[in-house]
């Protein structure tokens, strides 16, 4: 099963290992799933696990969090989003994270994001709790 996993489910997992999306993460390490990424989700994790509030909760150094992204480009099938027609109509910021989907044709995106989620009649778009009940 290949599957795009947004953002905030890193986050959420890295600095909470016990919850949903840490169990989540467990599965993908344990090879439960194929991880789909895009080169700008890349940066954006690079960029959000650098905030001072984020680095503070997972103790990361520079270090830590180059190595952790070297892992991702490792172990996930990166996808090129360009001219990919994604629309996320109410955060365009989202459009990088469809567009994984849409390229990879992933059996499906993980997301927490409202916005995101608001799509899933139109995509196969599932909850963090959803997809933890598949796994």
């Amino acid at each position: 099963m290949k599957v795009v996993l947004d953002t905030n489910i890193f986050l959420s997992g890295l600095m909470l290992p016990e919850s949903q999306p840490g169990k989540i993460l467990s599965a993908w390490r344990s090879a439960a799933f194929e991880l789909v990424l895009s080169e700008p989700m890349l940066i954006e994790i690079t960029r959000v696990l650098a905030y001072p509030k984020i680095r503070k909760r997972i103790d990361w150094s520079d270090e830590e969090i180059e190595h952790f992204v070297s892992v991702l480009r490792f172990h996930a099938e990166i996808v090129n989003i360009d001219g990919v027609d994604a629309v996320v109509p109410r955060d365009a910021d989202d459009a990088p994270v469809l567009a994984a989907l849409i390229a990879s044709h992933a059996d499906c995106l993980v997301s927490g994001d409202q916005d995101l989620l608001s799509l899933k009649e139109h995509y196969a778009i599932e909850t963090v709790a959803e997809f933890v009940r598949r796994l």
